[in-house]
């Protein structure tokens, strides 16, 4: 909105505003939009939890240390959502269909996230949605967003074809090109891109959420995640950067930069009211969104092979709770204490303070090693 009113329609009366045309500069402002707005919000946000007796329930096989927190008000993540959305639409482009794919992608897991807090606050339990519920729609909503970037991809603005890291020129294409010549069933040469958007979005989006168990600790790795996601898109629609590392250059793709930055904002901002002892929770509604628009810019910018270095603390937390099940269910033993992960340092003797800054700093170091990667190939 801002853009279109201070670029798009002053800037030619008024040319000091050529300014709004910088994607840094848009970029800094949405980012410092979306953390003031968390903080001036946060507040009435809170109260209103309360007043509508929002408040958590803890399961009970965790630490006994989290049963205090019993009765914090938690879908504090519609704060997030907020945050992110608002200065978005200000300061983006709002020509930009990137920009509405990833707004897309926060609001329909937000939307999920939601209904399974909200049946979770109804029950008066630690149960909302099913798993296979939850996996469904998650599932639905990516594929709408497959087919959204397969419509972008045939107009010349999107690429189905891989970037590998630490790889120049091997760029596999996820679409079965020798099926598209056939009239009857040219759609199923869709399906391993299709197959591949779903594991990235509905794993990242899974993986925040279960990375989401102590104060601050799934928000603090947002931001780094966040941060290195706004690099490597800025870097992506750049034509100098682009062509100096090689990277395919996708020039629609840097206004996600805007996005990106607004996350990085938000989570700031939330944190505030996350870090530990937390005032509020983000809850489903928060991770969910959250891990889903982490997971769609990643397929959108190409880079979908480096987000399990992005997001190393997600992927570590998600591999925990998958070898913990897969191990009780062969051979009736658990690998760790307790799953996720975090919970197992917490029964080891690490302070929950501990864990959340040590799972920052690898976060740090994951989140560095996926930006050295641009030009380790």
């Amino acid at each position: 909105m801002f853009y279109w009113l201070l670029y798009v329609k002053l800037f030619p009366l008024i040319p000091a505003f050529r300014i709004f045309r910088y994607l840094t500069f848009r970029t800094a402002f949405a980012s410092l939009t979306a953390m003031f707005t968390a903080l001036i919000l946060g507040p009435m946000v809170i109260r209103r939890l309360q007043q509508f007796q929002v408040k958590q329930y803890i399961r009970e096989d965790g630490p006994q240390g989290h049963h205090k927190k019993a009765g914090t008000p938690t879908m504090g993540g519609l704060l997030i959502a907020i945050s992110i959305l608002v200065p978005t639409l200000l300061w983006a482009d709002l020509s930009n269909p990137f920009v509405w794919l990833a707004v897309f992608a926060t609001v329909s897991y937000g939307a999920i996230g939601f209904a399974d807090d909200y049946l979770k606050v109804v029950n008066r339990r630690n149960l909302g949605l099913t798993s296979r519920q939850k996996l469904l729609l998650q599932l639905a909503s990516s594929q709408i967003i497959a087919m959204i970037l397969v419509a972008l991809e045939h107009r010349g603005d999107y690429s189905t074809h891989l970037i590998v890291p630490f790889f120049k020129s091997f760029h596999p294409d996820l679409v079965i090109t020798s099926l598209l010549a056939n009239p009857y069933i040219w759609p199923l040469a869709y399906f391993p891109f299709a197959a591949f958007v779903a594991l990235v979005i509905v794993g990242s989006s899974n993986a925040v959420n279960l990375t989401d168990g102590l104060d601050g600790l799934a928000i603090g790795c947002t931001v780094i995640a966040s941060g290195a996601l706004a690099v490597l898109t800025y870097v992506s629609g750049h034509a100098t950067f682009a062509t100096y590392l090689e990277l395919q250059r996708m020039p629609q793709v840097g206004e996600l930069t805007v996005f990106c930055g607004a996350m990085v904002g938000a989570s700031i901002g939330f944190l505030w009211y996350n870090a530990h002892p937390a005032e509020m929770f983000m809850g489903d509604v928060g991770s969910l969104a959250l891990g889903g628009a982490i997971g769609t810019v990643a397929v959108i910018i190409k880079q979908e092979l480096l987000l399990p270095f992005i997001g190393g603390v997600f992927v570590i937390e998600a591999l925990s709770v998958i070898l913990q099940v897969g191990s009780y269910k062969l051979r009736q033993k658990r690998i760790f204490k307790m799953a996720p992960i975090h919970h197992h340092f917490e029964l080891m003797g690490w302070s929950e303070s501990k864990v959340i800054v040590r799972f920052w700093i690898a976060s740090l170091v994951f989140a560095l090693f996926a930006l050295t990667t641009l030009k380790l190939r």
